[in-house]
């Protein structure tokens, strides 16, 4: 056992930091850019090099060596969430979520004002399938900061995992609208750790909700991407497209006539 797995006492939390690996469930840990609160930031007399150099561990993926540098840091700073948040995101990363909690669980005990922690608390839960605890943490970073879309990704994947629905493409929605490249994988991201579980026999219906919230917000183009990979997933109510009103513009659009089209049959190679 390392020597920074030492007891952390329990407390609530949030995340700020590089991003995340794909866990042992194929979990997506993203992470989203967003300011530090006032207690969160780095004291004039902390070595930048260290955590520069943790910083770049992180980004290299070796979260052990990372975790190694914040625990010196978060020990030598008890009152820096920041540390605490950084050395939850390495234990994240590692699988050690046990250890990940305890770190931001006390990072919030730090700063109970610090949105980010809450959402990373969720993110947690959301992973062990604790959907109702996930989503208390979302709601309680949103009700510190509701102008940020990724708590509203994360709470409408918690509403999926829930199957509840309704709720869960409303938040997808308010993401959206908050920001409109929420859901575009090749954006930058540093911060808030964003969670996306593999939705294996789900993924068709979650793919038309995406599709749904890109129409409602007149996403044409992004709305046909996602209905395209909702019938190749088989979602099997795709053809209810056809009388959903918050369709009806989509539909209209010439790049939207081969979504129900047949798919071309292989034929053998002679």
């Amino acid at each position: 056992m390392n020597k920074y797995h030492l007891a952390i006492p329990v407390v609530s939390f949030f995340v700020v930091t590089l991003p995340v690996a794909v866990n042992s469930q194929q979990t997506l840990v993203q992470i989203a850019r967003m300011p530090i609160s006032t207690q969160a930031q780095t004291p004039a007399n902390t070595g930048p090099a260290d955590e520069e150099m943790a910083r770049l561990h992180l980004a290299r993926k070796e979260y052990r060596e990372a975790g190694e540098i914040f625990y010196r840091l978060a020990t030598q700073n008890p009152q820096n969430p920041l540390y605490w948040n950084e050395l939850g995101i390495a234990h994240h990363n590692l699988s050690e979520l046990d250890q990940a909690l305890r770190c931001y669980q006390r990072a919030v005990k730090v700063d109970s004002h610090y949105p980010d922690a809450q959402n990373n608390i969720g993110t947690i839960f959301y992973e062990r399938k604790k959907y109702a605890k996930a989503i208390r943490a979302y709601k309680k970073a949103i009700s510190m900061r509701d102008d940020f879309a990724p708590f509203y990704l994360n709470l409408g994947y918690a509403y999926f995992g829930q199957k509840d629905f309704e709720n869960s493409i409303q938040s997808f929605r308010k993401a959206l609208a908050l920001d409109p490249t929420s859901f575009d994988p090749t954006r930058s991201r540093m911060g808030t750790v964003i969670q996306d579980r593999s939705l294996t026999a789900e993924r068709g219906r979650f793919y038309y909700l995406l599709a749904k919230s890109f129409a409602a917000g007149g996403d044409v183009e992004r709305a046909i991407l996602y209905l395209r990979k909702a019938r190749d997933e088989g979602y099997s109510e795709f053809n209810s497209i056809k009388k959903d009103p918050a369709f009806a513009a989509v539909l209209k659009d010439p790049a939207a006539e081969d979504l129900f089209a047949p798919k071309p049959v292989d034929s053998a190679q002679p």
